[in-house]
């Protein structure tokens, strides 16, 4: 089992920065992934940012150029760098991690990801 923790969502005015962090515990060996997900409300959720444990990302389509995703591999911790929020930002993002096979990664396919933390809200408001 692996266990995630997420910090780091609030209120943030359009134009402005937030930083996630997501820390895993447990059964670090069965994961090669990490990254974010996001659910708004009435929406499916939808990825946002994931990393593998050699460096390979992916991000969505829409965060592109704004966000950055980051890992410290001796922490165990993903960071989530988001830039010039957008009223659309504005959801729970999902820490996930797992095992996805190379074109369960590059889908961005949430079902790729075993373990998933319980979430943080994002919320962007002028």
């Amino acid at each position: 089992q692996v266990q995630l923790v997420e910090s780091g969502g609030g209120l943030v005015q359009p134009g402005g920065s937030l930083r996630l962090s997501c820390s895993a515990s447990g059964s670090i060996s069965s994961i090669n992934a990490m990254g974010w997900y996001r659910q708004a409300p009435g929406k499916q959720r939808e990825l946002v940012a994931v990393i593998t444990r050699g460096g390979s990302t992916k991000y969505a389509d829409s965060v592109k150029g704004r966000f950055a995703i980051s890992r410290d591999s001796a922490k165990n911790t993903v960071y989530l760098q988001m830039n010039s929020l957008k009223l659309e930002d504005a959801a729970v993002y999902y820490c996930a991690a797992g095992r996805p096979g190379p074109l369960v990664f590059q889908s961005g396919a949430p079902g790729g990801y075993d373990y998933w933390g319980q979430g943080t809200q994002v919320t962007v408001s002028s």
